[in-house]
């Protein structure tokens, strides 16, 4: 079969999947936000942020602690089932060893800087729930290895319901559960030690019964070594990736205390939703374009990228319009009315986080490259004017100051990314359909903040939806739709049995001539 082929093969595969993925991130996204809801409604704003302090340095403590093989893991898999089969096995114990090896050291450190880390953030509740929750940090990164595991052999449903699902669903049940019962404050931390531990079992239970694991674990030094080697950069570029994401929330304890580090998680996990088509379809996209680049297939891989980022953009572009238009009624759905005061925050967050997404997959695209110290520079620039800017700009301007810093660090991480990409493969995401269809929306949500709209969230959701339908018209007429989105139309038939015929002549009167 061509090249042009395999990619649109590839394509169908990434769009199968991607359902899957969808499916399990909305959910957990929704299970997530509830509890931290609840959370934010039942507890003053204080405890909500200082919750929000103990759950970044516990993710801080796990990125460490799984050494970059979340993303290394599959990549080696997916590479050594081509030709060193027999070397999968001791690949993914080695891997686990070392990982489980480093979680043990986080749990340690985590208790030790506990006492020293809430007077510097003054939180008066640090240094009791860090203690308490650090136990979940070798579940965690076990869970995190398992579904990486399952992932470099193609598989989607371990994430969905053992990584998305479970978790979430558990600390929801066991929180609601011991908050009806009168449990105070720590029990919150309790609840999802719980939740961790009881969904890591699960997912080796059933990891034994697919074959994953040996049943005799091997340590390999020379695997340690070469592991070590390819995830290092790529552990450096997740505890990067934190201090852009959650920087602001800790450098607002610093200068602040809770309170208003809660106020500013009013509009950030919100802004966080941005990337959730973009983070569903990268799931399977590793693999696969690893696939395309180890083959020689440079065009095919071009295609992948282009094709995704397009998907992306469109699907993304309602919650992007809802988000910035109307960041008051966004926030007052989620958390209420007591988080309102971080509207202006939250429209800075979703612009940088939407540039994000407006890059498509660069980083995994530098992974499946072997170029995963590309990624590590560019969150390092980044990282680097984070700090800067949070360091000038929250003593003056507060949460917005955060928000700034925030949103120039993602917009700084992908420039480099795409610039790197480019450089090393000459893929880039600017197609010219990608371009119709970039420059009308971002208009469409410029023209629609300038009417200065406020009526509340059904008047919100009534103009997304009218202004998105218009959206959806327009790029049809512009003939930005690919044969690729009618193959993808077809995937979702043979997926769910439903008759897209309509949709598909439709899509068919609007192909365009060009990539």
């Amino acid at each position: 079969m061509n090249g042009l082929g395999e990619t649109e093969r590839a394509l169908q595969r990434v769009a199968r999947g991607m359902g899957i993925v969808l499916v399990g991130t909305v959910l957990s996204m929704f299970l997530t936000f509830l509890s931290r809801a609840i959370i934010a409604r039942y507890f003053d704003r204080y405890q909500y942020g200082s919750f929000t302090l103990t759950m970044t340095i516990l993710s801080i403590a796990m990125t460490v602690a799984l050494l970059g093989l979340q993303s290394g893991l599959p990549r080696e898999i997916s590479r050594y089932l081509r030709d060193r089969r027999e070397k999968v096995p001791a690949l993914v114990s080695t891997g686990i060893a070392m990982a489980l090896t480093a979680s043990l050291v986080m749990v340690v450190l985590t208790v030790l800087l506990a006492p020293s880390l809430a007077p510097l953030l003054n939180d008066r509740y640090l240094d009791e729930t860090l203690p308490l929750t650090s136990p979940a940090i070798p579940f965690m990164v076990l869970t995190m290895l398992l579904v990486a595991v399952s992932r470099g052999h193609g598989r989607v449903r371990e994430n969905l319901y053992y990584r998305n699902l479970l978790p979430p669903l558990l600390f929801l049940a066991i929180l609601v559960a011991g908050l009806v019962a009168g449990a105070g404050y720590t029990f919150v931390f309790v609840a999802y030690v719980i939740s961790q531990v009881l969904s890591s079992l699960l997912l080796v239970r059933e990891s034994f019964r697919l074959g994953f694991l040996p049943k005799k674990p091997v340590m390999d030094w020379k695997l340690v070594r070469e592991l070590f080697l390819f995830s290092l950069p790529l552990m450096l570029t997740g505890i990067l990736d934190y201090v852009m994401g959650w920087t602001d929330s800790l450098m607002l304890g610093y200068y602040f205390d809770p309170d208003t580090v809660g106020l500013y998680n009013g509009a950030a996990p919100i802004a966080r939703l941005l990337p959730l088509f973009l983070n569903s379809m990268g799931f399977l996209y590793m693999p696969i374009a690893t696939a395309f680049f180890t083959s020689g297939d440079i065009d095919g891989l071009r295609k992948l990228y282009r094709t995704t980022t397009r998907w992306v953009f469109i699907l993304t572009f309602p919650v992007f319009l809802f988000v910035f238009v109307f960041p008051e009624s966004a926030i007052n759905l989620f958390f209420g009315p007591k988080y309102t005061d971080a509207a202006t925050a939250l429209r800075i967050l979703s612009a940088g986080f939407m540039f994000h997404v407006m890059m498509g997959l660069n980083g995994m695209s530098l992974i499946a490259v072997g170029e995963p110290s590309a990624n590590l520079t560019g969150n390092l620039f980044a990282a680097a004017a984070n700090v800067a800017l949070n360091i000038v700009l929250i003593p003056i301007y507060g949460i917005e100051g955060a928000a700034v810093a925030t949103a120039v660090s993602y917009v700084t991480a992908n420039l480099y990314r795409t610039w790197w990409l480019h450089r090393k493969t000459g893929i880039h995401p600017f197609g010219w359909n990608y371009l119709k269809t970039l420059l009308p929306g971002l208009g469409l949500v410029g023209g629609t903040a300038l009417l200065g709209i406020d009526g509340g969230l059904i008047i919100a959701a009534a103009v997304t939806i009218a202004v998105y339908a218009g959206y959806v018209i327009l790029i049809l007429l512009l003939r930005t739709a690919e044969k690729e989105d009618i193959e993808l139309i077809e995937a979702v038939e043979a997926r769910t049995g439903t008759n897209l015929g309509p949709v598909k002549r439709l899509l068919s009167r609007f192909i365009s001539g060009t990539g």
